[in-house]
Parts: C-alpha cells; structure tokens; sequence
C-alpha cells in the first residue's frame, strides 16, 4: 500500500511537472500585459523552446513538499471540524460548505509559507531578461542576490498577497471539489470510494477551475510584487499600493491578467492531482 504521504507527494510532482509550461505565460501576461498567444510565440521566437522551463526548478523542487502540506493540513482542520460536530451531537460525516472553504482556507495558508518564496524564486527568473541582460544564474544565485538586497523580507515578498491567494482559493479547490464528489455519489448511488477515476478527475479538474476564478486577482498582485525592482525601481510600496494602481490604470480587466492559462492549466492539473 502506498503511504498518504506518498500519495500526496506524487500528485503534487505530477501537478507541477504538468503547469510548468503554460505557467511562465501566465506570468508575464500579469506583469506586461498582451495576449496569450502572442507571449507565447514571442518567448518561442526571441528566447528558444528551453526559456517555457525558465524557472521551473523550484517549483518542481517545492511542489512535492507543498502537495504533502496542502492534503495533510486539509485533513487536519476537517478532522476539527468533525470533533466538534461530534461533540454536539452531531453524527453526520458531511459537514457544511463554509467548514469545508475553511479547512481548504487554513490549508493554503500553511502551504503558503513554502509557496511564498518558492514562487517568488521562479517569477524573477520567469521574468529576467534573457542573454546579456540575465540578472540570475538559477535559483541559488536568485535566492541570494534577492537576500543581498532586502534580506529574509524581500524573500517573502509578496507573502501577504500570497496568503490571501492561498486562503481564497484553496479554500474554494477543497471545497468545490467535496461539493462536486458528494453530488456524484447521490446522482450514482454509490459511496465515494466506488466513484470511478474518471469521475474523480472531472471533480478535480472543476475545483480546479473554480479555485483559479476566485484566486486570479489575488494571483496578480502577488506576481506583480514579486517581479517588481528593488531600490529607486520599486513601481509598488506594497500590497494596497499594488491593488489600487493596477485598479487605476487597468480597472478590473487588471486583476483578470493571465486568466485564460491559468484555467487552461488548473483543469488537468488539478484533475491530475485528485486522480493520482
């Protein structure tokens, strides 16, 4: 039998093996801006096939640790739940969408401590210029420069962004997904472990999906923090900065930037991951 841990690593590693291409996309349309389409053909023409692989070290590297992170701490905070629905007397399994939003909210947060710095690392290197003008030899070298500049805080920054992305949005993954899983069993008759993988799939990949319209907005400002310069070329103070000039000068439109890759990959991945 394989282990739970086991199990949670492996769908994290599947996961990011499968985002990595479409991610740096996604990436520069939230911090420059234009069309899927045409970032993509200008990475391909200008930097060469291996430049979609720009960062993808320590996502692939963190993304195992998150995986274990983001299941374990979701169990953990649902069990709470549970002990407590059981002391009142309650003795359903199920419990309530907001319980479910909120065990999947406390999850991210933990996980958000790893992600934090992992996805900061792979941004700049995701959004550095490429030949001559390279800022960074890898993720070491990236790691320590940014340390060299703004110590442990510019490591984090973009956390507070970054939590919030993570409460939101997997709160919503966790709790989508429950929801979609409990209709099935009712619509089939049939209890969740006799659900066929392919139908556990289809509940991953929506929850997917509706993880990443609640996150995006959240997901922008991170990114545009976390690209952003240090010193004099700092465009944003902080987080509340961020929010309001994107709002100014893009107006909502802002905070939907890199929305159609990051549904185009969240429904695989995420169907992946609960599939595995």
């Amino acid at each position: 039998m394989v282990s739970e841990t086991t199990r949670d690593t492996i769908a994290g590693a599947a996961g990011g093996v499968a985002q990595v291409l479409i991610d740096i996309v996604k990436v520069r349309l939230q911090t420059s801006g234009g069309s899927g389409l045409a970032v993509a053909r200008n990475i391909w023409l200008k930097e060469g096939p291996l430049a979609f692989y720009k960062g993808s070290l320590p996502p692939l590297i963190g993304i195992s640790i998150c995986g274990s992170i983001q299941f374990g701490a979701f169990q953990y905070f649902r069990q709470l739940f549970q002990n407590r629905q059981s002391r009142a007397g309650n003795s359903k399994d199920s419990l309530p969408i907001w319980q479910l939003f909120v065990a999947g909210g406390g999850a991210g947060l933990a996980n958000s401590v790893i992600s934090g710095p992992v996805e900061h690392i792979r941004i700049r290197l995701q959004t550095q210029p490429s030949g001559s003008g390279k800022l960074y030899n890898g993720p070491i070298d990236c790691a320590r420069k940014i340390y060299q500049q703004a110590g442990i805080a510019g490591i984090f920054r973009g956390q507070v962004a970054t939590m919030v992305r993570e409460f939101y949005g997997f709160g919503a993954w966790f709790a989508s997904y429950e929801v979609f899983v409990s209709l099935l069993t009712k619509m089939d008759n049939k209890s969740r472990s006799e659900l066929p993988s392919w139908k556990i799939a289809i509940c991953g990949g929506l929850a997917g999906e509706v993880n990443w319209l609640l996150a995006n907005p959240f997901d922008v400002i991170k990114s545009r923090l976390q690209s952003d310069g240090f010193g004099e070329g700092r465009k944003y103070k902080n987080t509340r900065d961020a929010v309001l000039k994107t709002w100014k000068i893009q107006g909502f439109g802002g905070f939907m930037e890199g929305l159609g890759p990051s549904l185009l990959r969240a429904l695989p991945v995420s169907a992946g991951i609960f599939a595995t």
